[in-house]
């Protein structure tokens, strides 16, 4: 166990003893008030008794004032006088007051230590379960361009294959050193805009222009796997970022509906543009496996993954970074979907710009 687990596990244990101990303090202390507050009023009875006494004894009620100036004499009858019964039952009051007061101050102090460091603890279990998850899946991830690289360069060593076949093998192992570049580059990327190292220079870029030049990229990869991608955006359209911001984001995009695609063996994104009064929005809607409503927000936490299945291929971070960078813009995103099987949108939006602005 981790030396931090352990004194936070200590810690939570000498608060609640500590809690336990301020709670039997009040019970004690309130159980001597009344005790003492018993034994003053027991006192003034034997005076009391002793005055009835001096009084039927023929003592002038004078006297026995004099004597015992807590009693008081009406009519041959000795009574506590009301100010010393009043002083005793405001000095039980105020003691009772003082103790709760004090008893829950401390109880408040030392119940929010026990929530701040109860909720230490979820949270670091929270992170080792999403590290533990993380790196089962980057290693699957890794395994598998890993295996096919090998298998490639196995056959290119073993025999020399002809020309087109050749260019098979290495489309392939192109392929497979790409996605696991673009693993390590997720990776490294959500590191560094988690610790606030981003160098975020926005510009006025066209929305149409960024769009097609990610979308040119993948348009290979979209005919092998069966993948229609249709874009709809105004020439006109600018938007406030930095340009490899706006890259990153709808590569990212893209990655995260190539791979909802995947289970169906190809499909449809579609990529649509708009102005949004001070904003422009950029709409990605593809038809792969969806997503249920609940699980809309979650998305975009770290190493969360969009579906469960065997089409999952990333590393849970693709979604992460593009929220990092959307408020880095100061613009957002969101998704949405009717439910597995039904496709998914996720709508982009930045501040709007124009070709003279900075």
């Amino acid at each position: 166990m981790k030396a931090s687990r352990v004194f936070q596990l200590t810690a939570l244990i000498l608060v609640l003893v500590s809690a336990v101990q301020v709670g039997w303090w009040i019970l004690d202390q309130h159980a001597y008030t009344v005790e003492k507050v018993r034994g003053a009023r027991t006192a003034y009875a034997e005076q009391t008794a002793a005055a009835q006494a001096l009084l039927d004894a023929g003592t002038p009620a004078e006297q026995v004032t004099a004597l015992l100036p807590a009693i008081r004499v009406e009519g041959g009858h000795a009574t506590l006088a009301a100010p010393v019964a009043g002083m005793l039952l405001t000095e039980e009051r105020r003691r009772n007051r003082q103790y709760a007061w004090e008893g829950a101050f401390f109880l408040l102090a030392l119940g929010t230590c026990l929530f701040v460091i109860a909720r230490a603890l979820r949270a670091e279990e929270h992170v080792l379960e999403d590290q533990d998850s993380f790196l089962a899946l980057v290693s699957h991830q890794f395994k598998t361009p890993l295996a096919s690289l090998q298998l490639s360069l196995e056959t290119l060593a073993l025999r020399s294959p002809p020309p087109d076949r050749a260019r098979v093998l290495t489309d392939r192992m192109l392929s497979d050193i790409a996605r696991m570049e673009l693993m390590v580059t997720q990776i490294l990327e959500s590191a560094r805009l988690e610790r606030g190292r981003a160098d975020f220079r926005p510009e006025a870029l066209q929305l149409a222009g960024a769009v097609s030049r990610v979308v040119s990229q993948l348009d290979e990869r979209a005919r092998h796997a069966g993948v229609a991608i249709t874009t709809e955006i105004a020439a006109d359209l600018q938007v406030l970022s930095d340009p490899l911001a706006l890259d990153v984001v709808v590569r990212n995009l893209l990655e995260n509906a190539f791979v909802a695609l995947l289970p169906g063996g190809g499909g449809a994104i579609v990529l649509t543009g708009r102005p949004a009064g001070a904003s422009v929005e950029l709409t990605v809607r593809d038809s792969g496996v969806g997503f249920a409503v609940a699980d809309s927000a979650r998305l975009f936490e770290k190493f969360s993954a969009r579906h469960k299945g065997g089409g999952n291929s990333g590393t849970g971070l693709g979604l992460f970074i593009v929220r990092k960078l959307m408020r880095l813009a100061g613009g957002a995103v969101s998704a949405h979907s009717d439910g597995p099987g039904k496709g998914a949108c996720f709508v982009l939006s930045w501040p709007a710009a124009t070709e003279s602005r900075p």
